[in-house]
């Protein structure tokens, strides 16, 4: 913490998962810690527990009276890069003369002090660095991990351990963030279009992802589809479900509902691996996490048992309710991959069953960029209930709207709801297999659809 001045650090979006992971670091460092964000969630009532003042009103008198009073120099602002810059909070200590830092940027200094491995890729980064994270610690090699998601090992999004050798943290591409970490190993997972209203077109995108290998000191993991972005990269190897070389799966299937699977990596085949997180997508990135850990010296007998209890990361494929009559799976995929992973491992575990999905599309210029594509993804339901488009930091695109969306989508069972509305939907239909998807607020009601469904089904 010797490179970052101040010991008292102010958050602006601190209920955001990136944010609070660091807000818990420097807290757990023995900082004063405070901050704002726009509404309550779980995460900010955590952050309350832990003794984290958090405010939800941009009004800077609101701010803790300890940091009104500290000289500017004795506090760090932190803020996430959708906070706008009329923010009035913003101004404020910009007014002050405090020094303000993005949260990459703070990431990136904090992961300069060890080895770091990070993990990139417009999806499934969460995933693998959280069971990246976890085999490590399952295998006895002390971490700290900064992750994107909530681990349901753990129960928290940021692992630290005062003894760590190694970092371990997920490099986000959003305004090019990772491109402030400097990592002694990496993985990439995929690089589907995204984030278009920052990168303007899917090349720009790429050149940050290959500058982001070439900050990479030591080995690179990419996906084998995406492989031939990284020719150049010396130390640079592929993964990939039944890919012929290693690393890789093979034998993947289905056993009394978790996927069993071999692993080729490292010299080694280990055979009839349990993963204990569903979903296809995830062995794969099983295969690129096991060669991590295998890498950091942790055990065969460790790595097996490692994979067999990752319970997996809050809304990756979730499954809230699971039986005969009725199943509940929660997933964060707000991207046309996503969609296709979530829905086709739904159908593999649930094969007969009949899916519906609720969807909530997550920006307007993401939707407006990737309809076609959004369309097709979600043809694949059974049934599809469409919510009204998360704007998270946009404003309205003339003409982007669900309805529009959902036009698009060919197939007769559609339906727009609100997720205010969604509730009542629900209650009013059968639902066999149960989807909902979207990286907006559709998570708020999750837990209440849940309670129906099981309700719905009680002997």
């Amino acid at each position: 913490m010797s490179t970052l001045s101040g010991h008292r650090f102010y958050f602006i979006g601190i209920g955001g998962i990136g944010m609070s992971g660091l807000a818990r670091y420097f807290r757990r460092r023995g900082a004063e810690v405070a901050g704002y964000d726009r509404t309550p969630s779980e995460l900010t009532n955590q952050l309350q527990a832990e003794g984290i003042e958090v405010q939800f009103s941009e009004d800077a008198r609101l701010i803790p009276a300890e940091f009104l009073a500290a000289p500017p120099a004795e506090v760090m602002v932190v803020r996430t890069p959708a906070v706008p810059t009329a923010s009035p909070l913003l101004k404020y200590w910009e007014d002050q003369g405090a020094r303000i830092l993005k949260r990459a940027e703070v990431l990136g200094i904090i992961t300069r002090d060890k080895p770091t491995i990070a993990v990139a890729g417009t999806h499934g980064k969460t995933t693998v660095s959280t069971m990246i994270a976890h085999l490590l610690t399952e295998g006895g090699v002390q971490c700290n991990a900064f992750l994107g998601g909530i681990a349901a090992n753990y129960g928290t999004n940021v692992l630290l351990n005062d003894n760590a050798v190694v970092n371990v943290v997920e490099a986000d591409e959003y305004d090019r963030s990772f491109l402030q970490l400097c990592p002694t190993q990496s993985v990439i997972t995929a690089m589907d279009p995204d984030h278009l209203d920052i990168y303007g077109t899917a090349e720009a995108m790429f050149e940050a992802y290959a500058q982001f290998a070439i900050q990479c000191d030591g080995p690179l993991l990419v996906h084998e589809r995406i492989a031939r972005h990284f020719t150049d990269r010396s130390q640079m190897r592929t993964y990939a479900l039944g890919s012929s070389g290693e690393p890789s799966a093979a034998h993947v299937r289905v056993e009394q509902g978790a996927y069993m699977f071999d692993l080729h990596a490292e010299g080694r085949v280990m055979k009839d691996l349990r993963l204990g997180m569903p979903g296809r997508h995830n062995v794969e990135n099983a295969i690129a996490a096991s060669t991590v850990a295998l890498r950091m010296g942790v055990s065969e007998d460790r790595l097996r048992e490692g994979l067999s209890n990752f319970r997996g990361v809050a809304r990756r494929f979730e499954v809230r309710v699971n039986s005969d009559k009725a199943v509940f799976i929660d997933d964060y995929a707000h991207h046309p991959k996503e969609l296709d992973a979530c829905i086709a491992s739904a159908r593999e575990l649930h094969p007969g069953r009949r899916i519906t999905g609720v969807f909530q599309p997550h920006l307007f210029s993401r939707t407006r960029d990737l309809a076609a594509d959004f369309a097709r993804s979600l043809a694949a339901l059974d049934e599809l209930i469409l919510l009204e488009i998360y704007p998270a930091r946009e404003e309205p695109i003339a003409g982007i709207t669900s309805s529009w969306l959902l036009d698009q989508v060919p197939m007769t069972n559609k339906v727009l709801t609100t997720r205010d509305g969604l509730l009542e939907l629900i209650e009013g239909r059968h639902t066999d297999v149960l989807l909902t998807m979207g990286a907006g607020d559709i998570d708020r009601v999750v837990p209440a659809l849940e309670r129906l469904i099981n309700q719905r089904h009680e002997p």
